[in-house]
């Protein structure tokens, strides 16, 4: 076995076809099939169903592919720190909510870029939920997400506590009525959003069942629905204050327990990472 047949392996899983494959590694068909029956005769399993549609991995495919992820990432990561023995160089892919994307990554990018100049960041945005599974599959190797996390594999630093406010048109009735109306409207980030998680709660607790959600997919989108009477949402109440005091939307506190959210950056615990990663890391472990 070589880490070509695992990249063989690898896109035989993920175009679901030999032939697909072959294209894929710029060779012949009768050589993916010859590679994936020697690594099946090394593991002494079948790691492949076959159909005449198509090709899906067994479960110990599946193990076999996660171990795929964590020794392409580890030969990228030798790669970069043997090649920057030198200087810190190589790429940072980091994550974040919409919120923290918009508040705080100009600045994450700033100090960093001044001390790592060679290092190149790169930053995505995304639900809670989608930015965790991103970092254990090597997609994403850090992300700023809300705790608390208790997952198997990863490591945490806090960052910070940040506070949440509900917020509502100033056009409007005050939120004491709108509640009463049914069914009452919110404007949410599509599911898995820790604040739309925040509201769902909230509104349960006060017994309100009955509502109407309007997803959409940026802060800016949430402002202008709510400005415009189209609904409640939560919002960090630094980014309300800090980009949006002069809207037309009024704020109301929640209680310690749903108002107070608490930051933290996730990273994979399985080995060595980057340098240019554990500098990173390095900034906020210091704090």
């Amino acid at each position: 076995m070589n880490t070509n047949d695992l990249k063989i392996f690898e896109a035989v899983a993920e175009s679901g076809s030999f032939t697909k494959a072959a294209t894929m590694m710029y060779t012949v068909q009768s050589n993916v099939t010859a590679r994936i029956k020697s690594l099946e005769e090394e593991f002494d399993t079948k790691l492949f169903s076959r159909t005449s549609r198509k090709v899906e991995l067994t479960p110990e495919g599946l193990i076999l592919m996660q171990y795929c992820k964590q020794i392409q990432h580890l030969m990228e990561e030798a790669k970069h720190n043997i090649r920057s023995s030198d200087r810190i160089r190589g790429c940072l892919k980091i994550g974040c909510i919409e919120t923290t994307m918009a508040l705080k990554a100009p600045e994450i990018y700033r100090v960093f870029e001044e001390k790592y100049p060679d290092v190149e960041l790169e930053f995505k945005s995304d639900t809670r939920d989608s930015l965790i599974l991103d970092v254990l599959n090597y997609r994403l190797d850090a992300a700023f997400v809300s705790a608390p996390i208790n997952i198997k594999g990863l490591e945490k630093i806090s960052i910070n506590e940040e506070q949440l406010v509900m917020v509502a048109s100033s056009k409007g009735p005050q939120l004491s009525t709108l509640l009463t109306k049914e069914p009452l409207k919110i404007v949410v980030f599509d599911k898995g959003c820790i604040f739309r998680e925040r509201l769902e709660s909230w509104l349960s607790h006060k017994g309100i069942l009955n509502y109407k959600s309007t997803v959409v997919n940026s802060i800016e989108g949430i402002v202008n629905f709510v400005e415009a009477g189209l609904g409640i949402s939560i919002l960090p109440e630094e980014i309300v204050s800090a980009c949006y005091s002069g809207r037309e939307i009024k704020s109301y506190g929640l209680s310690k327990q749903l108002g107070t959210m608490n930051t933290v950056l996730v990273f994979r615990k399985d080995g060595p990472g980057s340098r240019a990663l554990q500098c990173f890391m390095d900034m906020y472990s210091q704090i």
